[in-house]
């Protein structure tokens, strides 16, 4: 409802700044700060005058920022300290652009610090949830397909025959968990983050002929993956051809699961599988977000 006069300060407990005795004064400007403040009334104060609370009204009276004791003041008396209350009796309703940043702890969501930089799946967002105001995980509602990873052989390398032997993709393209260990060539998934993840692999390999067979395998744990093999069989004659192909597997993932490539050929002696120079074998991988 409106008031009729000054408008009432609400809840607003200030000390004020240390009071000077004069000698034969009796009234004195009231300051936060150096700035000039007015009480409510002589009820909204305490008021302690040589260690002795002062009754409102009687022993002193207020009248804008000045109070005034009810008899002059001498030398050797002490103003101990003026407290202004505010007003106690009535909670109020802040008055616009009344409450300020410094007014709020750093736990409320007050645009006082700025995100430089991409959330992270575990940062949070406000959504309303049928009219329920509720705090959700970036990882919930998007992201950035991380972790992800790619890593190729840093050069070529030689595959004996007719048993599956581990690529040795030891160069990092990109890798944003730092989650592809180029000693042991495989991808571990990070604590936090297991799901479904999407890995893709190219093959170089030169020649096959006579029907020889090229076949590659996405490895979990040490064993192959089920439905992850990839085979090329060469042309009927004698005519050696290129292999250069892809394969692509989705598997389910948990913490501490690993994924590595194997590759193996029966072309009988050992083989070669090319690196970066002719374009590179490879292993990308990511995973998926929302399934």
């Amino acid at each position: 409802m409106p008031y009729i006069g000054k408008t009432p300060t609400v809840g607003n407990f200030q000390v004020c700044d240390a009071i000077s005795v004069v000698n034969g004064q009796a009234a004195y400007t009231l300051q936060v700060g150096g700035v000039n403040v007015a009480p409510e009334s002589a009820n909204h104060m305490l008021v302690s005058l040589n260690g002795i609370l002062q009754k409102p009204g009687s022993s002193f009276t207020i009248s804008g920022s000045t109070m005034t004791f009810a008899s002059n003041l001498a030398t050797g008396d002490v103003i101990d300290f003026v407290q202004i209350l505010g007003n106690v009796l009535d909670l109020g309703t802040p008055s616009d652009d009344t409450v300020t940043a410094a007014k709020l702890n750093n736990d409320i969501i007050s645009g006082q610090t700025a995100l430089t930089s991409a959330p992270d799946s575990t940062d949070e967002l406000l959504i309303s949830d049928g009219g329920t105001l509720k705090r959700i995980d970036v990882s919930l509602i998007g992201g950035d397909n991380t972790p992800s990873f790619k890593a190729h052989l840093s050069g070529n390398q030689t595959i004996g025959t007719s048993s599956f032997t581990k690529a040795a993709l030891a160069t990092e393209v990109w890798d944003t968990d730092s989650a592809w260990d180029t000693s042991n060539y495989r991808f571990t998934v990070p604590s936090g983050e297991g799901g479904k993840y999407v890995f893709t692999a190219r093959f170089l390999f030169y020649y096959l002929a006579n029907e020889d067979r090229f076949e590659a395998r996405f490895y979990k744990n040490g064993s192959s993956l089920v439905g992850s093999t990839f085979r090329e069989t060469g042309s009927t004659s004698s005519a050696a051809q290129q292999v250069d192909n892809s394969s692509t597997v989705i598997a389910n993932l948990s913490a501490g699961d690993y994924i590595e490539l194997y590759v193996k050929h029966n072309e009988g002696g050992n083989q070669t599988l090319y690196g970066p120079n002719n374009g590179s074998t490879s292993l990308t991988g990511y995973k998926l977000i929302g399934v």
